[in-house]
């Protein structure tokens, strides 16, 4: 009788016992990320090509380089990194050369020796209790993306998929994903391959790894034109249940904009609500959006601020109503002078990026929607070619892909008063205990100042 109560006491002690494994999942409760039982909030930052640096034969180029950035991140409190979990096809696309080599070469066709460079990354990710956003495939063109899976269908002619299209020749083309059910087979068929990974580092299935933070089903998925809208949200909500189905440890997002990228809040929330999707995410682009001009920065920076500020707010208070978090997942500003030599200043940047992270520390303070802040995106100690402004392939990778000038938005880790800034964020971060506003009690924690803490 002694040995059965025994017995039954250890089962209970071990089932009430919390799992490590699972208490090392990043999870969601109501608008809040929890890790190991705790709030998390992060300050984090875009390095896609992170799982294409171990792949280089260059070790110094390649795997070292990848771990001497890891500890530098880590140095400075970023945690928390959004990763591309492969490209599509080779060659040059839209008139640039895309990143690469590709997981998915040929269509239906996987290298899974590419994988090996996610494998890489993650574990040496794991030995630093960091954590990834990995996104399955791209609106845009510079790793293949929906324009690979439209041309190896027919929904797009050779010359209109090599040359560069107009912005509306553009949208015209790309919207036709969502209604193409072959070219959504293949995106599956990516998606299915890179979840059913074992990592041949850990020898921990990819479903089964707390490293990884969240699956996102592409980089900036747009409807691109309104008539796509209900294909859009259908192929939105059928992919997230899909993923959902293949693995329930791991949260779901979209990689999206927010309404500038769906060009109405309406549409933006209905495919956020869906009950697959854990949370949004918003990306914010003063001179791409036309809120400032490279060559009136100085100028045009209190619009650009305003505008910032209204756009995180209104993500904010549609975050609220789905009562989910929300992620400020890519956010940049040039440099000084619209410079691109990693000498000169950045003291707009650092003023914008001291804008943004203001918003998110104010939210991890008090307990609120705004989860994380991931800039774009980090060099590391990558330096563009002297007289050459676009990336060509053999150049060490950067943030900035091929189609963008190479440190346009970038940050290096010669930066220093970036990382000055980034240091204070990340310090202030390890030490808050974010407490709801609603549940503080009086004379508890006020929320920051608009200043840098």
């Amino acid at each position: 009788m002694k040995l059965t109560n025994l017995l039954l006491a250890a089962c209970l002690v071990l089932a009430a016992a919390p799992s490590s494994a699972q208490s090392d999942f990043v999870q969601r409760k109501g608008h809040q990320f929890l890790l190991r039982g705790k709030p998390y909030y992060y300050v984090g930052t875009n390095y896609w090509y992170g799982s294409l640096l171990p792949l280089q034969a260059n070790r110094a180029r390649g795997i070292d380089r990848l771990r001497r950035e890891l500890d530098f991140l880590k140095a400075h409190g970023v945690r928390n990194l959004r990763v591309l979990a492969g490209a599509e096809g080779s060659g040059t696309i839209q008139g640039v050369p895309r990143v690469g080599p590709p997981l998915q070469p040929q269509k239906g066709r996987f290298d899974p020796t590419v994988l090996d460079g996610l494998d890489v990354l993650l574990a040496e990710m794991g030995k630093r209790d960091m954590k990834a956003i990995v996104f399955f495939s791209n609106n845009w063109e510079w790793s293949g993306g929906f324009l690979q899976y439209l041309r190896w269908n027919g929904v797009i002619s050779d010359s209109d998929f090599r040359r560069k299209l107009s912005w509306d020749e553009l949208r015209d083309a790309v919207s036709r994903f969502y209604a193409c059910a072959p070219c959504r087979d293949d995106y599956r068929r990516q998606v299915d391959y890179v979840l059913a990974r074992t990592n041949t580092v850990t020898g921990r299935r990819y479903t089964d790894d707390p490293v990884i933070m969240a699956w996102e089903l592409a980089n900036e998925p747009r409807p691109m034109r309104p008539a796509a809208s209900e294909a859009y949200r259908a192929w939105i909500s059928a992919t997230a249940a899909h993923i959902k189905s293949k693995d329930r440890r791991h949260l779901v997002t979209l990689g999206h904009e927010g309404s500038i990228g769906t060009e109405s809040m309406e549409l933006f929330e209905a495919v956020h609500q869906d009950p697959n999707v854990d949370y949004s995410t918003i990306h914010i682009w003063p001179k791409n959006w036309g809120w400032l001009r490279a060559d009136h920065i100085e100028e045009d920076y209190p619009v650009a601020a305003q505008k910032t500020a209204d756009y995180i707010g209104d993500h904010v208070r549609a975050a609220q109503r789905m009562n989910k978090p929300v992620v400020i997942e890519e956010f940049g500003l040039v440099r000084d002078s619209f410079s691109f030599s990693p000498s000169s200043a950045t003291v707009a940047r650092d003023r914008y990026y001291d804008l943004v992270f203001g918003h998110w520390k104010r939210s991890a303070d008090t307990g609120g929607v705004i989860a994380g802040a991931n800039f774009w995106a980090f060099n590391g100690e990558a330096r563009p070619r002297p007289g050459q402004a676009f990336w060509k392939p053999g150049d060490d990778y950067m943030g900035d892909p091929p189609m963008e000038e190479q440190s346009l938005y970038g940050v290096f880790d010669s930066d220093r008063s970036t990382w000055y800034l980034l240091d204070r964020y990340a310090r202030a971060q390890r030490g808050v205990v974010p407490v709801h506003p609603k549940k503080a009690k009086k004379g508890g924690r006020k929320p920051a100042s608009n200043n840098v803490p």
